[in-house]
């Protein structure tokens, strides 16, 4: 399994509605969510081994209209 975590400007549940579709067409998801009560509203992504998940989510949440960056881990 890996993890990613993504800075966004997706900040209510009304714009989490708005990506979900966006999301559900990425069948290497696991799972996916939002923390809204954070700063940067950390989206945090779970997946199986696979390639360009980054270049994946990345696209599926601009093409849903909100802002993204990957958060690049330290290690």
């Amino acid at each position: 399994m890996t993890t990613l975590q993504f800075k966004t400007n997706i900040n209510c549940s009304g714009c989490i509605e708005k990506v979900t579709p966006f999301m559900a067409q990425i069948p290497q998801l696991d799972s996916w969510q939002v923390d809204t009560q954070n700063p940067h509203k950390i989206l945090t992504v779970t997946c199986g081994e696979g390639q360009k998940i980054n270049e994946l989510v990345t696209a599926k949440v601009k093409e849903a209209g909100f802002l993204i960056s990957p958060i690049v881990s330290a290690g």
